[in-house]
């Protein structure tokens, strides 16, 4: 059985062009991803970036991430709690969010 479908991959992605990206593309419930952030709060020179992620659609098991800056951007590890959807939006120490122009990042989760 594979392990994720072409669609799901292809949605995982879509978001590198926002630089924003995760690994594994297509994680599974009780997995870490590593949640990689290069968007528009670091490019405007954010020093401290939070990953507010949840799951489902009601944002279920909610939490800020503290991200560490890398050479690349800012990145976290994120435990994989639940088999629906993860979404996630970023926040600076300013109270500046990148939320995808109001649609947060969603990633498919497999179980």
């Amino acid at each position: 059985m594979p392990r994720a479908s072409k669609a799901s991959l292809s949605r995982n992605n879509e978001y590198m062009t926002n630089g924003v990206t995760i690994a594994p593309a297509i994680p599974s419930a009780g997995e870490k991803v590593k949640l990689i952030y290069d968007g528009l709060l670091a490019k405007s020179g954010a020093s401290d970036v939070l990953a507010h992620v949840g799951f489902g659609d009601r944002w279920d098991y909610l939490y800020d991430y503290r991200m560490q800056r890398t050479s690349t951007g800012f990145e976290t590890t994120v435990p994989v709690t639940n088999s629906d959807t993860m979404n996630v939006c970023f926040k600076d120490c300013a109270n500046n969010w990148d939320n995808n122009s109001g649609k947060n990042y969603t990633f498919d989760i497999t179980q």
